[in-house]
């Protein structure tokens, strides 16, 4: 199960290495060893999209990522992210004047030691929502460091359709990647669009943030097909729209794989009229 993003063949169930670093995604994993297991086991699985960015840690899960694979397999892609920065107390920042994200590519090709990237997305939103305005001279920026052949695609995070319009007037958008799942779907307009201009949307906090009643329709549906919450949530998505790709992240050898299995779940008709009954559950 693959999608083409741009000249890319990835897979449409990858793995976000956000979790690799330590608690609230600041400073070092508690066992890099076991870190870097689950990365090397991953890719034996047939992961082949891996989704990071530098200011994870910050610099952990990018040096991490770097010693458990490098060097890189011919068809392992990395995707990374800009357009923010940690402080010393691990506060998020937003770093996005073209300086800034010319410093932060170029931090992302040092610390995985590459050449290239193979897609960076520029984040511009807050965490779960767009934020209003024109992001014309940040895409440009990175729209000049893709034409020195320093990044081979652009994507886009946290935006509206608003800006991801803009963004195609500038420089061909790979993928989108904002907040989604079966249970939040205010984005399903962009879903939609995504598909219909051959763009790859990578929903972010998929199994994240289900209130008490919508975990009980999941563990009912999941008990009824004899899988788990979480498969169920995941291949929901897959499901969704053929242009999803998916990035679960997890520390755990034994979550990875229950992650990757959805990727062979098709759900029945009912219960997908059952867990689209979700979004409006309160």
């Amino acid at each position: 199960m693959t999608y083409r993003m741009g000249d890319l063949e990835l897979g449409r169930l990858g793995y976000g290495a956000m979790q690799l670093a330590g608690p609230g995604v600041f400073g070092p994993p508690k066992d890099r060893d076991a870190a870097i297991t689950v990365l090397r086991t991953a890719v034996e699985l047939g992961v082949n999209h891996i989704d990071t960015a530098d200011f994870y840690g910050p610099h952990v899960t990018n040096e991490i990522i770097r010693e458990a694979l490098r060097p890189y397999p011919a068809d392992l892609h990395i995707v990374t992210k800009v357009g923010a920065v940690r402080d010393a107390s691990g506060a998020w920042l937003h770093a996005r004047s073209p300086e800034q994200l010319r410093d932060q590519v170029h931090d992302n090709l040092r610390r995985l030691g590459v050449d290239a990237l193979d897609v960076v997305n520029l984040r511009v939103g807050g965490f779960d929502a767009p934020e209003p305005g024109s992001i014309a001279d940040k895409f440009a920026a990175l729209a000049e460091l893709r034409s020195q052949g320093l990044i081979r695609h652009l994507g886009l995070s946290t935006v509206s359709a608003g800006q991801l319009a803009e963004a195609r007037t500038i420089a061909p958008v790979v993928t989108v990647q904002n907040m989604y799942n079966v249970a939040r779907r205010d984005d399903d307009a962009m879903v939609d669009l995504s598909a219909s201009q051959g763009i790859a949307y990578v929903p972010y906090f998929p199994l994240g943030g289900f209130t008490g009643l919508q975990s009980a329709v999941l563990d009912t549906v999941a008990k009824r097909l004899e899988t788990t919450p979480l498969s169920v949530a995941l291949a929901w998505l897959l499901q969704r729209s053929p242009n999803i790709l998916l990035i679960p992240g997890t520390a755990s050898v034994a979550h990875l794989r229950e992650n990757v299995a959805a990727a062979d779940l098709t759900l029945p008709d009912d219960a997908v009229a059952e867990l689209n009954t979700l979004s409006g559950t309160a």
